[in-house]
């Protein structure tokens, strides 16, 4: 008889360690997808921000002049950063990366100062930009003003695919995730079927049978979801050490999101795959469960 509890206990035992692993890997895949969503998010503001809009100067713009525009630009929303380009820093870059000096040939610097506008996020887009490059032009002394335009439409349009697949992505994997904790629950609970035969049988509410089940199941989700953040933490570790530059758009507002996103995940989804499982075997009667 002790024998018998013994292998019993040994493999319910086995049970439970089983779920905490299928769930933990299943949490660790749902959350990279939350990790890679809101990385996108970052990704995206990093890219837009890093396209620029060059005002050229005219050349009998007066030093005070060229402080009143940069002092009007630099507070307005549409500017993330703006650096002013001096002629002579200009012609100097342009010499060293095409090793020639173009004052040999023309006889004087051809390059006009400027200033190198790097828009927010927001800003950053076709529809925006026309009210950006309106009140650009109407600065006195302001000669051009140069976008990339079709690079700025091409990266919104790459970026809202990226988001439109992430986001699928993201449901597609929420409901496989939630039918294979599911069944790994499910198979936790079917082993004991009879036992909570058994407890009905003598009265117990249902409320009651569910209780150790439902306590069962959440610590094996907070179990699962523990060990699925430190492997997460472990994983972005090792990309920190392969680009350190994944800083830029990796913070901890994003690490904390994800750990407490899987750590939710792990207790709601194996709680509801516990309540609907012993509800299962609670509504059948004796003869159903010797046939399944």
């Amino acid at each position: 008889m002790g024998k018998k509890s013994k292998t019993t206990g040994s493999r319910r035992g086995l049970q439970v360690v089983t779920l905490c692993i299928s769930t933990t890997m299943v949490l660790v895949l749902l959350g990279m997808v939350v990790f890679t969503v809101l990385t996108a998010r970052n990704l995206s503001s990093y890219v837009r921000e890093n396209l620029t809009v060059t005002v050229v100067l005219s050349d009998n713009m007066t030093q005070q002049e060229r402080g009143a525009a940069y002092n009007r630009l630099r507070v307005r929303p549409y500017v993330y950063n703006i650096t002013y380009i001096s002629k002579e820093q200009a012609l100097k870059e342009n010499n060293e990366e095409m090793g020639i000096d173009p004052e040999e040939f023309v006889g004087f610097n051809p390059f006009p100062a400027t200033f190198e506008i790097r828009l927010t996020d927001i800003y950053a887009n076709s529809d925006s930009i026309l009210g950006v490059m309106k009140e650009l032009h109407s600065i006195p002394k302001i000669a051009e003003v140069h976008y990339p335009e079709d690079l700025m439409d091409k990266v919104n349009a790459n970026l809202s695919k990226i988001s439109l697949v992430l986001l699928v992505l993201a449901i597609l994997l929420t409901i496989v995730s939630f039918s294979l904790i599911s069944n790994s629950v499910r198979l936790s609970v079917y082993s004991r079927r009879f036992l909570i035969h058994t407890m009905k049988l003598v009265g117990a509410s249902w409320g009651f049978i569910r209780k150790p089940f439902l306590y069962r199941a959440i610590g094996v989700g907070i179990v699962a979801a523990l060990l699925a953040i430190a492997l997460l933490g472990l994983g972005v570790y090792g990309l920190y050490v392969l680009e350190p530059d994944l800083l830029t758009i990796i913070g901890w507002e994003e690490l904390t999101i994800t750990a407490v996103a899987v750590l939710l995940f792990g207790i709601v989804i194996t709680a509801i795959c516990a309540y609907l499982a012993v509800n299962k075997f609670l509504r059948m009667t004796a003869g159903e469960l010797y046939k399944i």
